[in-house]
């Protein structure tokens, strides 16, 4: 599906349209009931300011300073130094889809109109977007509670023409980047210090990106494995829907049905059903992968409502001309739910490398030994098994919880933080990680395919086959498997074997 072009409107982007700006530029736009709400919320901070009221952030300093006052003459010095004061991020900066991201969900929270900004701002955020002026964000030193702060400083400083930004491929100061493409910067007033940099936009954004690319692992995972069942001898009764459903978990179910659709029609599952009960992780399959279908599900409605959500300090009401200093900034929700995916497709990544470990070993498959002839002079596929067994390995120490290790900062203002800059961070790595182990098992799995013809596996298993067999030949001597490993995870993470199975099957279910 292409998408050229994506309405912001406040509370209704999608996980394919914040793909489409980020990773393949979309344009976006204002839809024009968001201006009008940004328009109509900037006059109740007016009236308030006027009405003498005090306004954390606005009349006030903040964190441990929001017991000291400031005038609203002060308001605009106040906004630039709130700032410059965060612009305190470190480490290296993020790659150009994740700065896209943060821009985007920054627009999508303003333009609900709950900010007190003006529409300038917000335009001019818009335009950087489609011009692709690209603040420098440094990845460390957000701790996700007060929202990305020091990130998001970084990003503020370009739209007021400062700090640095990429533009057409060349790193430059914020002012020239700004002055090439052709955009006004903004002189901070009111509120708007804060409203730029007080959400979790940084990491929920990049995890929003990593629950996108969940869904297509998942199903590349989902294919690796009714190929392997196709390939090594499976007993397929463990898939029998009566037994899931009296089991009741709905990741479980749809896995067995997805699995039972990939098989159908396989020629080289045994009629007799093979061994009586297969190892666990054949066995076991829905009973392990089914949770962590439930897991993107989790972590894809908790990233949509954070997206979609306001996320901001303080709050402005246009309804009743009201403002409450609350703590929407705080992403212990999003923080949670990517912990909790990092959990779910790291085993995703632990059931794919023992299935490449029993595709591998003739004991197990009854296939050639590491799935090459000439034994002692060829070593196959042998170590595949190893880069996978190490990935699957860093995957385990990157799956403890960030979440819930707090630190006090800001003088125990700020008492409780909830990392998710580091959730975030491992999280991504976690999926890139899997993908490369599910792309490895898929190797195997068509080189396993290849001694079983002249039968043919599940319609499937048939499909995936030569998706894989254009990229990557069959082994039959040894060469370097780096390139034919790099070559497996582009079409992993592009699709194109999910495409082609989901032409043959229908939509594979998650």
């Amino acid at each position: 599906m292409n998408i050229n072009e994506v309405i912001i409107n406040g509370d209704s982007l999608t996980f394919e349209q914040i793909d489409a700006v980020c990773r393949h530029k979309a344009i976006v736009k204002l839809s024009d009931s968001a201006v009008a709400a940004v328009k109509a919320n900037r006059g109740v901070l007016e009236n308030l300011i006027k009405s003498d009221t005090p306004i954390y952030g606005v009349t006030t300093g903040i964190g441990e300073f929001a017991r000291i006052n400031i005038s609203p003459e002060q308001g605009e010095e106040l906004q630039k130094r709130i700032v410059y004061s965060h612009a305190a991020a470190v480490g290296d900066p993020i790659i150009e889809p994740q700065v896209r991201v943060a821009m985007l969900l920054r627009v999508n929270t303003l333009s609900s109109g709950y900010s007190a900004v003006r529409i300038e701002l917000v335009n001019t955020l818009v335009e950087m977007l489609n011009k692709q002026v690209h603040p420098v964000i440094y990845e460390k030193g957000s701790l996700g509670t007060s929202g990305d702060l020091s990130p998001l400083a970084m990003m503020a400083e370009v739209v007021m023409g400062e700090g640095r930004a990429d533009y057409q491929g060349q790193r430059m100061s914020g002012a020239e980047a700004m002055k090439a493409a052709g955009i006004r910067p903004v002189r901070l007033s009111l509120k708007e210090g804060l409203g730029l940099i007080n959400g979790t936009d940084a990491f929920s954004g990049v995890g929003a990106l990593a629950v996108f690319d969940s869904i297509n692992l998942a199903k590349n995972a989902l294919i690796a494995i009714g190929m392997t069942l196709d390939t090594v001898g499976s007993n397929i009764a463990g898939l029998d829907k009566r037994a899931h459903e009296i089991r009741k978990h709905r990741g479980q179910i749809v896995t067995a049905e997805n699995l039972r659709t990939l098989v159908a029609g396989s020629e080289t599952i045994p009629a007799n059903r093979g061994k009586v009960q297969d190892a666990y992780s054949l066995r076991c399959a829905p009973q392990i992968f089914g949770p962590s279908l439930d897991a993107i599900k989790y972590a894809a409605d908790v990233h949509l409502r954070e997206v979609n959500g306001v996320s901001d300090n303080p709050l402005f009401f246009t309804d009743d001309g009201d403002y409450v200093a609350a703590g929407n900034f705080h992403g212990q929700a999003a923080a949670m739910a990517q912990d909790f995916l990092a959990i779910g497709i790291s085993e995703i990544a632990s059931l794919s490398e023992r299935h490449t470990n029993r595709l591998l070993n003739p004991t197990l498959s009854g296939l050639p030994d590491f799935l090459v002839e000439g034994k002692g002079l060829n070593s196959g596929l042998m170590v595949t098994q190893y880069s996978a067994a190490a990935l699957v390995s860093e995957n385990k120490i990157l799956s403890h919880p960030a979440v819930v290790d707090s630190i006090s900062v800001s003088a125990d203002q700020e008492d409780h933080v909830c990392m998710g800059s580091i959730t975030a961070k491992k999280l991504t790595e976690i999926v890139r990680n899997t993908e490369i182990v599910v792309a490895i098992q898929l190797m195997c799995a068509a080189q396993a395919l290849d001694f079983r013809r002249p039968q043919k596996g599940g319609k499937g298993t048939e499909s995936a086959y030569p998706v894989i067999r254009k990229e990557v030949d069959r082994l039959i001597d040894d060469r370097p498997l780096y390139p034919d490993i790099d070559k497996m995870v582009e079409i992993v993470r592009n699709g194109s074997i999910v495409e082609e199975v989901e032409k043959a099957v229908g939509e594979l279910k998650l």
